[in-house]
């Protein structure tokens, strides 16, 4: 009996075991028919598609072409014409085994494997043959990297090492790379920076070419100058490890400048100098949508440019017509996003632009600045009414002696005094710090970050003194605000409640005629009536308030200005270094202003460049100039409209109440929800806010009682 059992089992582990056979066996097939149908539809090999010059045509959104990007800074290189110097800095950098393996390097996967597995700093595995051949025919996307791309990637590969030489792969590399500013290929790079032939770059100069393919903008030594250096030190490095270079000229080359024989730009660009920063987004926001860098693969891209507004904005930059500026440095950054779908219309982040530099720093995206006072509306007040802290905008706050929450650190208005009992809609209006921190702690700081996250700002931690301010602790330009950002936040009261992110780009058509389309990305993140209280309390701030200068006449609009301010140690530091600012009623950092109509939202940031460079007196309206100046532009009063009051509301007096609100007023609406009660400030004071500094403090207490 124990014999028959034996054998049984015996005989189904068997039965067993050639059914796992089987499978794997099936497996190993069909992952080789798999293999080899993705390898029978994979691109073909060819020397145009390797030597392709590439254009990329961008158009505004009416379908006019505004740039012909690529095809305007190309000199290719021979085989003769690149020096070892170079050949050995690619390949320290770029692919140490280049010479050694066959397209495809296993020791290299398994390395950047185990590397990966052990380290933070992530290797990648692909040699410079699968380089070359991505570059050429396909993306970065994320939702490209699968396992038929990477296949054929391979098989490509390989089959390029079997097609050509070591050598003329290395030259269709050196001639297909983008090195920024419109150059091409390496030979393109050596004669705009240097002004020489390949062969006649020093090992410095040569390792710095080298390192710049992989994020030619962040290496730009024009624009970049440290990163650049940095990353020209690592592929120095690398060479001397590989023993490319001896120690006595690694150390002569680590030792040059990285600005060491860079000649000044000329200004070949193929499209006009005012569309230069709304390119360098849409660029940036082709690569994230569809994994194609348009400077290096062709394509025809459908914008949402407006020409004639940008123009129109740079106009307004750039000469005495429209604007008082006080000296040929003052700055100004701006967006303009249309409020019904989240398109940018225009967008330009600087004065007086270089000519000569392509796609450097746009300072309307970056979020290094400080918007002050015009957060106080996303930040506090937007919050508060979605949350149910406040139902009307006749609600008061004490405007009073208060703390930062969890500590002992008074928080100040402008003049240090306060008002007393204040309607929200006069502590929007007179732009008061105190009540906007009230406001804050009142729903909380996680309902507050939470509403920002859906307007697509963010912050590492969100602080009280965000309340006033949008410096963050963690300088990442992830976090904090920008014109852009601000102009979106803005929209949704503009729009009814709904955010959509902001776009550049609504179609792009590849070479072989697919086409990608991109609709707005909308939701909804306010009511109806929320919105329009909001409008409502920031309209009497061009009516009355801080933001009057920014009206223009027979058109409605809203907004808000902020101010940033220096640190105690600062002021000194300015006032004891710069005679006029001792006379001058403002010295400041940052002035904004934030606004819109029914159609268009506008943010605009103004100041030095230097951070030290304060504003004074005679920059302190460039901001609203500015914002009046495109506004009327872009709003005719012919035109022009206004917002309609949503059904949820009703009006008493100047105040907005929601209808459906537990609480009620009386008629005189002069009640408080604090246990004081004081007279209510009336819509007559002109007085200017100014922001306090960030305290470094997240503790929350309970409600103060007033």
């Amino acid at each position: 009996m124990t014999i028959l059992k034996n054998e049984t089992l015996k005989k189904y582990l068997i039965i067993l075991a050639n059914v796992l056979l089987a499978g794997f066996i099936l497996a190993i097939l069909a992952a080789g028919g798999l293999v080899a149908y993705y390898v029978s539809s994979a691109p073909a090999l060819t020397e145009e598609a390797l030597t392709a010059t590439t254009s990329s045509k961008i158009y505004d959104k009416d379908g006019a072409l505004i740039a012909d990007l690529g095809a305007e800074k190309r000199s290719n290189a021979s085989i003769q014409e690149i020096p070892t110097d170079l050949v050995n800095a690619i390949v320290a950098i770029e692919d140490q085994r280049f010479f050694n393996h066959r397209g495809v390097d296993v020791i290299r996967i398994v390395g950047a494997f185990l590397n990966n597995l052990t380290s933070s700093n992530l290797q990648g595995g692909s040699t410079l043959d699968q380089q070359f051949i991505k570059l050429t025919y396909f993306s970065t996307s994320s939702d490209d990297q699968t396992i038929k791309r990477k296949i054929q990637e391979a098989w490509l590969a390989m089959q390029l090492e079997r097609r050509n030489t070591k050598q003329e792969i290395l030259t269709y590399y050196v001639n297909k790379v983008y090195m920024s500013n419109g150059n091409y290929g390496m030979k393109t790079a050596a004669s705009a920076y240097y002004g020489k032939e390949l062969k006649d770059l020093s090992i410095a100069q040569a390792a710095l070419l080298a390192g710049m393919p992989q994020a030619p903008n962040q290496y730009d030594p024009y624009t970049q100058p440290e990163a650049a250096q940095a990353r020209r030190d690592i592929v120095l490095s690398e060479m001397l490890e590989e023993k490319y270079i001896s120690q006595e000229q690694y150390d002569v080359a680590v030792a040059t400048p990285v600005t060491d024989g860079l000649q000044p730009l000329k200004n070949t660009a193929a499209y006009p100098l005012y569309m230069d920063n709304y390119l360098k987004e849409v660029i940036e926001e082709v690569e994230e949508k569809t994994g194609y860098n348009l400077l290096t693969t062709g394509m025809d891209v459908y914008t949402n440019v407006d020409t004639a507004a940008q123009q129109q904005l740079w106009n307004i930059y750039n000469t005495d017509e429209f604007v008082y500026y006080p000296d040929n440095i003052f700055q100004v950054a701006s967006t303009v996003v249309d409020v019904s779908n989240g398109r940018v219309v225009a967008q330009l982040g600087a004065r007086n632009q270089a000519t000569n530099v392509s796609f450097g720093v746009n300072q309307a995206v970056e979020t290094n600045r400080d918007f002050g006072s015009t957060m106080k509306p996303i930040t506090d007040y937007a919050p508060a009414l979605k949350n149910g802290v406040y139902t009307s905008t006749a609600d008061t706050i004490v405007d009073g002696p208060y703390n930062y929450p969890g500590t002992t650190t008074p928080v100040y208005n402008y003049g240090k005094g306060g008002y007393g009992a204040m309607t929200l809609k006069g502590a929007i209006q007179y732009s008061r710090n105190i009540p906007a921190i009230k406001a804050l702690e009142a729903t909380g700081l996680d309902k507050a970050l939470e509403y920002l996250n859906s307007i697509g700002i963010d912050y590492p931690e969100l602080l009280y003194s965000n309340a006033i301010s949008s410096n963050t602790t963690v300088s990442d330009q992830k976090y904090g605000a920008s014109s852009e950002k601000m102009a979106a936040a803005y929209a949704v009261f503009a729009n009814g409640g709904t955010y959509y992110k902001p776009q550049y780009v609504n179609k792009v058509v590849f070479t072989d005629s697919t086409t990608m389309e991109f609709a707005p990305e909308g939701s909804q993140v306010l009511s109806p009536e929320i919105s329009y209280m909001m409008t409502d309390m920031l309209k009497s701030v061009l009516t009355y308030g801080t933001g009057s200068n920014a009206a223009v006449s027979g058109v409605p609009l809203a907004g808000k200005s902020g101010t940033s301010n220096y640190a105690d140690e600062e002021v000194a530091s300015i006032l004891a270094s710069n005679a006029a600012a001792n006379s001058s009623s403002v010295v400041a950092p940052d002035h904004n202003f934030v606004g819109y109509s029914t159609k268009y939202a506008m943010a605009v940031w103004t100041g030095y460049t230097n951070r030290t460079t304060p504003i004074l007196d005679s920059g302190n309206l460039v901001a609203t100039d500015v914002f009046r100046s495109m506004m009327a532009y872009l709003n005719p009063v012919e035109t022009a409209t206004d917002w309609q009051m949503p059904s949820g509301l009703y009006r008493y007096g100047s105040y907005l109440y929601l209808a459906n609100a537990q609480r009620r007023y009386n008629a005189g609406n002069t009640s408080v929800t604090t246990s004081q009660t004081t007279t209510i400030v009336e819509e007559e004071s002109t007085e200017e806010e100014a922001t306090e500094p960030l305290e470094e403090t997240t503790e929350e207490e309970e409600l103060p009682t007033e």
